[in-house]
């Protein structure tokens, strides 16, 4: 007796256009991908781009990081350099990507491509990804017919801004996880330790010493409130973010605050100083004017001293003035940053001088994250080491008062 095989069907969700040209998607069981494709074309639905989920667990969905972006935009350049067309790159690039959500953004970029709309237009339906300036030069790259070149230099530029951002924060990672670690350690010490040693010393019969005392007393307190230590800590730290989040004006005071911290407020100068020259040198490269340039400039310093004072120098400029004599008169950029600009705008390749200065500032603040791992490894130990040896001193301290005095 012949058996009939039966066909394992998968899950596929797919993406396509309707006769009208309307985007729609949707899911359906089927044994491959080709009979989906027929089923939809049988529909009326030009499928743009179909998947396969897995059986079990599927592709778990992943934000779309800023990194994500630069390694597309990377990509992009590359394929288009190399001659494949855009449509195409898309294709390969949305299909082979590992993060499904970054997958789907870019096989709808290629459907709204393929509606009919710009590569820049297709960019600009996803705000929160690409911002103004990606857009902008993308869009200007179309419109002169250099696009493969224009997507090279955004590539770059988000290359080195991501570069600088990964340096800003490793910079302030670091101490801020000492902190915690030092809190942790000393919490645990207090609610878990401290108690034992208090049992014993309660059969002493003598008074503790006072620093020892402080300390038990101090563990009593945290055995006793530590929700409330939690619930305040927690508090202040979400009344932070909040005013953080709403707050320009509490986001000024915390900026101008963090410039002025030792080593940590030079990281975060210079690397603010680095940001205003890439995105001016690349702006300017893509012949975007001056005066539209520094809207985009201002975005990207992240810092919002910087920003309000790039704006201001975006006024000064509209009105004619040079950019090095806004610069100087802002009282923010260095004296070399200003020279090199001054030198770039006399002869004519203020693109160049920016990328330099950007080249140099970047390395600057390379060279300072790495100064700043190295003070703070000593510095860890030594943290460390006072807490937790100041505890262990005071559990000691009644013992060896009770061995002096035998």
């Amino acid at each position: 007796m012949a058996q009939a095989l039966a066909v394992k069907e998968a899950t596929f969700k797919w993406e396509g256009t309707d006769r009208k040209g309307n985007r729609v998607k949707g899911e359906t069981q089927a044994p491959n991908e080709a009979f989906v494709k027929q089923q939809l074309r049988r529909q009326g639905i030009n499928p743009v781009a179909v998947r396969k989920q897995s059986a079990l667990f599927g592709k778990r969905k992943k934000k779309i990081t800023t990194g994500d972006i630069a390694i597309f935009l990377r990509q992009m350049a590359t394929m288009m350099s190399a001659g494949v067309p855009l449509v195409q790159s898309l294709e390969i690039v949305g299909r082979g990507h590992d993060n499904p959500s970054m997958g789907e953004m870019v096989m709808a970029i290629k459907a709204n491509i393929e509606g009919g709309d710009s590569f820049a237009q297709s960019l600009a339906k996803f705000p929160l990804l690409f911002d103004d300036l990606v857009i902008n030069l993308v869009a200007a790259g179309e419109k002169s017919g250099t696009l493969e070149t224009l997507l090279d230099k955004v590539a770059t530029y988000k290359e080195k801004t991501e570069a600088i951002k990964k340096k800003v924060k490793k910079a302030l990672t670091y101490p801020t996880a000492v902190i915690i670690v030092a809190f942790i350690v000393t919490g645990i010490l207090l609610y878990f330790v401290v108690p034992q040693f208090q049992e014993l010393f309660q059969g002493f019969g003598a008074d503790l010493p006072a620093f020892t005392q402080m300390v038990v007393n101090l563990s009593l307190f945290v055995q006793e409130k530590w929700w409330v230590i939690g619930l305040t800590i927690g508090g202040i730290g979400y009344g932070f973010f909040e005013a953080k989040r709403r707050s320009a004006a509490f986001r000024r005071i915390l900026d101008r605050v963090m410039l002025k911290i030792p080593v940590v407020g030079d990281i975060l100068y210079k690397s603010a100083v680095a940001r205003f020259a890439r995105t001016l040198s690349t702006m300017f490269a893509a012949g975007v004017p001056l005066v539209e340039a520094m809207d985009p400039v201002a975005k990207a310093t992240g810092n919002i001293i910087f920003q309000e004072a790039v704006l201001v120098m975006r006024d000064q400029v509209a009105t004619g003035q040079q950019l090095q004599l806004t610069m100087q008169q802002s009282g923010l950029f260095p004296n070399m940053a200003t020279q090199m600009v001054a030198i770039g705008e006399e002869s004519g390749s203020l693109d160049a001088m920016c990328g330099k200065v950007a080249d140099f500032y970047e390395a600057e603040v390379d060279n300072l994250v790495d100064a700043l791992s190295s003070l703070l490894e000593p510095m860890i130990m030594a943290i460390l080491g006072v807490l937790v040896g100041g505890l262990v001193v005071a559990m000691y301290l009644p013992i060896f008062k009770m061995g002096m005095a035998v």
